[in-house]
C-alpha cells in the first residue's frame, strides 16, 4: 500500500468513526433527555409511572435505541483501535477494552428499562418497583462511566505522546475522561454533591463533540502522525 492510499483509508475509517460518533451522541441525547428524562418525576412514583404508562411507545424505542448505541459505541472502540494503534499499540488496545467494557455495562443495564416497562404496562404495577428499575438503569449508566473514563484518558495520553496529534485534544480528552470518574465516584460515594458537580459535565461534552468533529474532518494529521511519533527520531511506541 502506498502512502497515499495509506492517508486515504486512513481518512476512510476516521470519518467511519466520526459518523458512528455521531449516531452515539444522537440516541445517546433522544432516548435520555427527549424520552426518558421527561417521564421521571422525583419523589412521585405514581406520577412517574402514569407518565411511562402513558409513552410505552416512545419508551420502548428509546430502549432499542440505546441498544444502536452500544452496538454503535463497539464499532467505534474497533475503529479507533486500528486507527490509534501506530502510535501506541498497547494503550490503544487498553483505551478499545476500557470502552468495550463500558458498551457491555450500558447493554446489560437496558434490562432494568425493560423490566420497569413491562410492568409498568400490567395490571396492579408496584409504583415503588419500577421507579426503583428506572433508578437502578441511572445508578449502572453511572457505573459504565467509570470505564469510559479510563478510556478517555488513555486517548488522551495517545494524543498527547503523539508528534503531530492535536495535543489539544488530547488534553481535553484526558480532562474529560477524569470528569468522567470523579463524577461516577460522587454518585456512588456523595450522592449529596452530584448536583454542584454537574457544570462539569460540559468538560466532556466539548472534548467528546470536538473528538467527533475532529474525526469528522478526516482525523487531520493522524496518517502523519501514526508514523512519527512525538520524540523525534524515534520508533512509534510501544507503549
Amino acid at each position: 500500500m502506498t502512502a497515499t492510499d495509506r492517508t486515504l483509508s486512513t481518512t476512510r475509517l476516521a470519518r467511519l468513526a466520526g459518523l458512528l460518533y455521531v449516531a452515539i451522541i444522537a440516541l445517546g441525547i433522544g432516548g435520555d433527555a427527549l424520552v426518558r428524562g421527561p417521564i421521571h418525576v422525583p419523589g412521585d412514583a405514581s406520577q412517574t409511572v402514569a407518565n411511562l404508562a402513558a409513552a410505552e411507545l416512545p419508551f420502548r424505542l428509546s430502549i432499542l435505541g440505546d441498544v444502536l448505541m452500544a452496538l454503535s459505541d463497539v464499532g467505534l472502540a474497533a475503529l479507533l483501535f486500528i486507527l490509534l494503534r501506530p502510535l501506541s499499540p498497547r494503550l490503544a488496545l487498553a483505551a478499545m477494552v476500557f470502552r468495550l467494557v463500558q458498551a457491555a455495562i450500558l447493554g446489560l443495564n437496558l434490562s432494568s428499562l425493560q423490566g420497569a416497562v413491562t410492568l409498568a404496562s400490567a395490571p396492579g404495577a408496584n409504583d415503588a418497583l419500577i421507579v426503583h428499575l428506572l433508578e437502578s438503569h441511572a445508578a449502572g449508566y453511572d457505573l459504565g462511566l467509570f470505564f469510559f473514563g479510563v478510556s478517555c484518558v488513555l486517548l488522551g495520553v495517545i494524543f498527547l505522546r503523539a508528534r503531530r496529534a492535536p495535543s489539544w485534544l488530547g488534553a481535553m480528552l484526558s480532562a474529560a475522561g477524569v470528569v468522567y470518574l470523579v463524577g461516577s465516584a460522587i454518585h456512588v460515594a456523595a450522592p449529596g454533591l452530584q448536583e454542584p458537580f454537574a457544570p462539569a459535565y460540559l468538560v466532556p461534552v466539548v472534548a467528546e463533540v470536538a473528538f467527533c468533529a475532529w474525526l469528522l474532518a478526516g482525523g487531520r494529521q493522524l496518517e502523519v502522525s501514526a508514523l512519527e511519533p512525538r520524540a523525534a527520531g524515534s520508533a512509534p511506541s510501544a507503549a
